[in-house]
């Protein structure tokens, strides 16, 4: 799973908003997109997000968020963890 250069601050916010179902067209095009140039969905993931507006395209940010929540987990695990071994 690659976590390069996404901002998690930012992943988080648009995730919150289109979990709580509040996100503009625009914020959910930007995490589609952010998951995509960051290699966590493929290609056709996000072709078939842009190609279907609608019902599929919902099922489709829904399965998106929970890769995004999975990325902001290993993300603050690895925190906890940098800051844990700096301890040391």
């Amino acid at each position: 799973m690659a976590v390069n250069n996404l901002d998690y601050t930012r992943l988080n916010y648009l995730s919150n908003k289109i979990k709580a179902n509040t996100a503009s067209k625009s914020e959910r095009d930007e995490y589609m997109l952010s998951l995509y140039k960051n290699g966590n969905i493929t290609k056709n993931q996000y072709d078939d997000y842009i190609a279907n507006p609608g019902k599929s395209s919902d099922d489709i940010v829904k399965a998106a968020v929970t890769i995004g929540g999975v990325l902001l987990l290993a993300y603050l695990l690895s925190q906890i963890f940098d800051s844990n071994s700096s301890k040391r």
